[in-house]
């Protein structure tokens, strides 16, 4: 509902619904391993916001401003800024916080699968945490080998059943759909 305008029509198409889901999802997405900071810094991000929210309270602008504070969130922790990181995660919370947003853990959130899919296949089986991660491990042994079409195989498979991989500098991390 928050990204459409107050006056205008809100279009309840599964299409619409499925898109706010992948938008909040990316907002968790960049806040999960940022370190909680302190009290929230007034940047020119807090001041975007704002002005967005005193344009007759112009939620589908002030939602824009989350994702591009978001997007310089990634920059900051994909350069390693952890304080830097820290302060825009903060400030990212408390400015989701007022419009009823990002109140919950990202990973509690992240794992949790959506309500609105469960992201499986239909007639997939759902897959328990020590499943995925007894298939996770089968896939690194895969890749270590240089078994790629078996890693392929996993990675599909796990996809199939509402699984996303996410290869990093650290291992594999997954979410649920």
């Amino acid at each position: 509902m928050l990204a459409s305008h107050y006056r205008g029509p809100v279009n309840y198409a599964e299409e619409n619904l499925l898109q706010a889901d992948a938008a909040l999802s990316r907002l968790y997405l960049a806040l999960r391993d940022v370190a909680p900071a302190g009290a929230a810094p007034r940047t020119e991000w807090t001041g975007r916001f704002a002005a967005a929210m005193d344009d007759d309270f112009n939620t589908p602008e002030a939602l824009a401003v989350l994702q591009q504070l978001a997007r310089e969130l990634n920059t900051a922790k994909a350069g390693g800024e952890a304080a830097r990181a820290a302060l825009l995660g903060a400030e990212l919370r408390a400015l989701g916080a007022i419009l009823g947003l990002l109140r919950h853990d990202p990973a509690g959130w992240l794992a949790t699968p959506s309500q609105l899919t469960s992201g499986a296949a239909e007639g997939a089986p759902t897959l328990s945490d020590a499943d995925v991660e007894a298939r996770i491990e089968a896939r690194t042994a895969a890749r270590r080998a240089k078994q790629w079409a078996e890693s392929d195989r996993i990675r599909d498979e796990l996809a199939a059943a509402g699984i996303i991989l996410e290869d990093g500098a650290g291992g594999t991390r997954w979410r649920r759909k």
